[in-house]
């Protein structure tokens, strides 16, 4: 398998080769005519040139674990904690009591008109149109939360180009190694001989070893930054993934659904109250027309009862409320997670960075 069949591998096979181990990888990379080229190229008596082996792929590496930490900052997970609270407080306005009717209300109602009616039908026509704004801005949330999802997957195909070039590098280095480790018995031979110019060949080669072994140690924590970042990118994946089953769950199908039902009760309930009007005042009429009285009685109790109770029950409004305070207080739950994974993959990824650097200054 060479260098272009890695890169163009699925992700479920790079994950697959990853989680067999580098072994398999670097046997398949030593026959690679590119890290054999490599190798070849590897000059043990340039010390400059040993000391900067391999550093592009280390710098992508730094650099990629810097935009990883960039990806967790600009996440806009504050933006939906805001967005939860907002419809919390929305939601903690519903009273189902609301829709009972109380003693004595339609004597109320008839006796000071519609003003209390009025303020109740306002409040819940403002709580739907509130609701309402919060649901575009969960969409907008949720849409977000795709394009977070889909970057982080662009991320984490270019971590395993960075981990696969780093690789080369790493086995190159190891080969040059082995190579110049080969030269070493004759050289102690003719330096022991008393042959001072392989002495001083012997000397060139062991410290040419010795960079060499250190830059490939470099690189080699270098790879694990990498390697340790495919994981933290598929947890922030999860994440992600979470919350939009949640939004799609609890809120993109529950919102629309109990804003439909409050304004189906509202509307039911306001012809719950003229029937029962009309009755309360065909019972005045009663009063003053006797006979006629009567039979208009009649008549307004049959069409009170024909208009019924509301189509919509209390329990269903009561239950779609309560489905949705679940789903916020689980999303709440989810982010509190996905914000402690952050956290702990952005300490781990600096601590990492932190150690390469301190490997770079050390040399």
């Amino acid at each position: 398998m060479n260098t272009n069949e890695l890169q163009a591998m699925n992700l479920e096979k790079k994950e697959e080769l990853l989680e067999t181990g580098t072994n398999e990888i670097k046997a398949q990379l030593r026959k690679e005519p590119e890290v054999q080229k490599l190798a070849q190229n590897i000059d043990h008596k340039n010390q400059l040139a040993l000391l900067e082996y391999g550093k592009e792929p280390a710098n992508e590496i730094s650099a990629f674990s810097g935009r990883i930490l960039n990806t967790i900052k600009s996440s806009s997970m504050e933006e939906s904690s805001a967005l939860l609270k907002h419809l919390g407080k929305i939601m903690d306005r519903f009273d189902s009591k609301d829709f009972v009717e109380k003693k004595g209300l339609m004597a109320k109602v008839f006796n000071r008109g519609q003003k209390v009616m009025d303020k109740l039908f306002s409040k819940y026509q403002t709580m739907g149109s509130e609701i309402d704004k919060v649901y575009v801005e969960i969409m907008k949330y949720e849409n977000e939360m795709k394009g977070s999802t889909q970057t982080l997957e662009q991320l984490y195909e270019q971590n395993f180009q960075y981990y696969t070039e780093l690789e080369k590098y790493i086995v190159a280095g190891e080969m040059k190694v082995e190579e110049l480790r080969a030269k070493v018995p004759e050289l102690e031979s003719r330096a022991a001989s008393g042959n001072q110019l392989a002495g001083m060949e012997l000397d060139t080669l062991k410290n040419g070893i010795e960079l060499m072994e250190q830059r490939v140690y470099d690189l080699e924590m270098a790879k694990q930054v990498a390697y340790q970042a495919a994981p933290q990118i598929r947890l922030l994946q999860r994440g992600n993934t979470k919350l939009i089953a949640k939004i799609n769950s609890a809120f993109v199908t529950t919102i629309p659904i109990f804003k439909t039902g409050l304004i189906n009760a509202i509307a039911a309930k306001r012809q719950n109250l003229v029937a029962q009007s009309m009755n309360e005042l065909d019972k005045r009429t009663n009063e003053m027309l006797l006979k006629n009285a009567q039979n208009i009685s009649k008549q307004s109790t049959e069409i009170a009862r024909m208009s019924g109770s509301p189509s919509i029950k209390i329990e269903t409004m009561e239950e779609t409320w309560s489905i949705i305070m679940k789903g916020m207080q689980e999303t709440k739950a989810i982010e509190d997670e996905n914000k402690k994974m952050r956290e702990e993959g952005k300490v781990r990824i600096e601590q990492l960075q932190e150690n390469f650097k301190r490997l770079e200054q050390q040399r």
